[in-house]
């Protein structure tokens, strides 16, 4: 089993697949990072791989947000507190990655597009291990998609977990799902 293992995401909102990465990797190491990519939502980078990513309407959360949507879901979930971190995970910035995760800790990757590819070849230059958990499956769900059913007010309790669901609606995130994609 790994020592230290980490995941990544921008989890702009975080949802059942996103639970299902990070217990899939939890499975494979002791310890778990869960690296929030684009901590910082003013002046994001544009990545030509993906330039949603960049996007305000992409990114209505803040980092202290998708913080609380991950630990309330993985606490849920039945993981310890000890067993994970959470922790800013700016990987437009690949230079400094290192003072948020260890080069010691394990990457695991699911790939559905060529950004996948890209942060693959990205960690795998900075030394960091790498292993693919899955690769080119379809996307059963994104969170544009829940952002959007957000909006037009259509069922979207199911595709988060319960944890989250809750914590969105009682901070009244979704105002701020529906302000940012007007």
């Amino acid at each position: 089993m790994i020592e230290l293992g980490f995941i990544h995401g921008r989890f702009q909102l975080f949802h059942n697949d996103h639970l299902r990465y990070a217990l899939l990797a939890k499975e494979r190491c002791k310890k778990l990072i869960v690296g929030i990519t684009s901590p910082e939502n003013v002046n994001l980078l544009r990545e030509e791989v993906d330039p949603h990513r960049s996007i305000a309407s992409a990114n209505p959360f803040t980092y202290y947000e998708r913080f609380n949507m991950v630990k309330v879901a993985l606490l849920e979930a039945g993981l310890k507190r000890e067993d994970f971190e959470i922790v800013p995970y700016p990987i437009e910035r690949p230079e400094i990655l290192y003072n948020y995760v260890p080069l010691s800790a394990t990457s695991f990757f699911t790939i559905y597009d060529d950004w996948g590819y890209e942060k693959l070849h990205r960690l795998g230059e900075l030394g960091y291990g790498t292993v693919v958990l899955f690769d080119t499956r379809d996307k059963a769900m994104c969170s544009t998609e829940i952002r959007q059913k957000i909006v037009d007010n259509q069922d979207w309790k199911q595709m988060v977990p319960p944890a989250v669901y809750k914590y969105i609606v009682e901070n009244n995130l979704t105002d701020k799902v529906k302000q940012a994609m007007k």
